[in-house]
């Protein structure tokens, strides 16, 4: 009999199980909390739950936490795991410690199917979705080891205040089992995240926005990376099927239910590629100027971190500082992200992990020629004028 990963369970689904063994419900909340909040695996250690409940979820269920192949300890602090999720495959999730936070960055799935040029985990094809207990994993593990290492602030206070789904994969490409996962998240009887809090980094799945603002809003934010749908097409492959006026309007919606009010937008600074004064210009009217695309953004330079397959490189500071007074000039708040973790591959763009691929991406990559130059599409009169 395979015994069920209380992991993969939300308070509600907990609830049901409990109640298919003849429990209330409230014996499902002091077992998440076991779980959650005090990272207790053994369900002998649960003292307050009846040894009759013990004994029943002994012979079902397990909580199921990931093999740990590796941690990474950066020079700045981060932290880097891979973790094993079976068939050869293994994810990383990345604690980035700042003064006043801790983010933890959290894979989605085994490799990426989006295939982003930039992105050394869409360079190593896809093999599956994780589950829900897979990407809870992370931060279960995560948060109870550095708690137990004394980083939090006190007894019971949480380590991790922030969670980002920036990991491996797209997320809303797995979406059955992401919101279960935020829902977990947001528990006030698990990590009691704020919804501001959690976001939701998406390459662009329109449809899958739409939900996610219906189900469970979260932060949103949206790789756009190019300022017309000509260069996104070559740098975000999904941007052919979902162009960015499509992109946008769903952002806009978004907004409606949104726990902030803006949209962050992230922009991988590649030299000679999407760094230009000009495309800046039209990254501005985009956003601010044509009222069919007007959206509340914020936006946020990412320095790319360059890796061998690529074959592309980080702007300049100087260009990438340029690009940014633009969009600051025209009143869009603008933030040029600090590379960490760069010395152990645990920033932006770097995680690739192990992954058998299904998909023959990189089969097929060494097959098609790099598109991408210097010279993009110009940009449109008023653009041209704002500049």
């Amino acid at each position: 009999m395979t015994l069920v990963n209380l992991l993969d369970h939300d308070l509600d689904a907990l609830a049901a199980l409990c109640e298919q063994q003849g429990e209330k419900r409230f014996r499902a909340t002091q077992l998440f909390q076991w779980i959650h909040q005090r990272g207790v695996a053994d369900f002998d250690a649960m003292s307050d739950l009846a040894k009759s409940l013990r004994a029943k979820l002994a012979l079902i269920a397990q909580v199921r936490p990931l093999p740990v192949v590796s941690e990474q300890v950066s020079a700045d602090g981060t932290i880097k795991w891979l973790f094993d999720v079976g068939a050869g495959n293994a994810i990383e999730t990345v604690f980035i410690p700042e003064s006043d936070r801790g983010t933890l960055c959290i894979s989605s799935q085994a490799g990426c199917a989006v295939a982003c040029r930039f992105c050394s985990t869409g360079h190593q094809g896809f093999s599956r979705n994780l589950t829900t207990g897979e990407i809870v994993a992370q931060l279960w593990h995560a948060e109870h080891a550095l708690r137990a290492r004394g980083l939090a602030a006190g007894e019971g206070e949480r380590v991790i205040s922030n969670v980002v789904m920036m990991g491996m994969g797209e997320p809303l490409q797995n979406y059955a089992a992401l919101v279960p996962a935020l829902r977990v998240m947001l528990s006030d009887h698990a990590y009691g995240l704020s919804r501001r809090r959690v976001t939701v980094s998406t390459s662009g799945v329109v449809p899958m926005i739409e939900r996610l603002r219906d189900d469970c809003p979260v932060a949103l934010a949206v790789s756009l990376h190019a300022p017309n749908d000509a260069l996104r097409d070559e740098l975000v492959p999904l941007n052919r099927k979902y162009p960015i006026a499509e992109l946008l309007a769903a952002c806009r919606r978004y907004l409606e239910k949104a726990p902030r009010d803006f949209i962050t937008f992230e922009y991988c600074m590649l030299d000679g590629v999407n760094d230009s004064l000009e495309q800046a210009h039209e990254l501005v009217a985009l956003v601010s100027e044509r009222p069919a695309t007007r959206i509340a953004c914020k936006f946020n330079l990412i320095p790319f971190n360059p890796f061998p397959q690529s074959g592309l490189h980080c702007s300049p500071r100087e260009r990438v500082l340029a690009f940014a007074e633009v969009l600051r000039a025209a009143g869009l708040v603008t933030t040029v992200r600090r590379t960490r973790g760069d010395d152990i591959a645990a920033a932006c763009g770097q995680l690739a992990g192990e992954v058998q691929d299904r998909t023959r991406l990189r089969e097929r990559a060494t097959r098609r020629p790099m598109r991408i130059h210097a010279e993009t599409p110009a940009p449109p009169a008023h653009a041209k004028e704002s500049a």
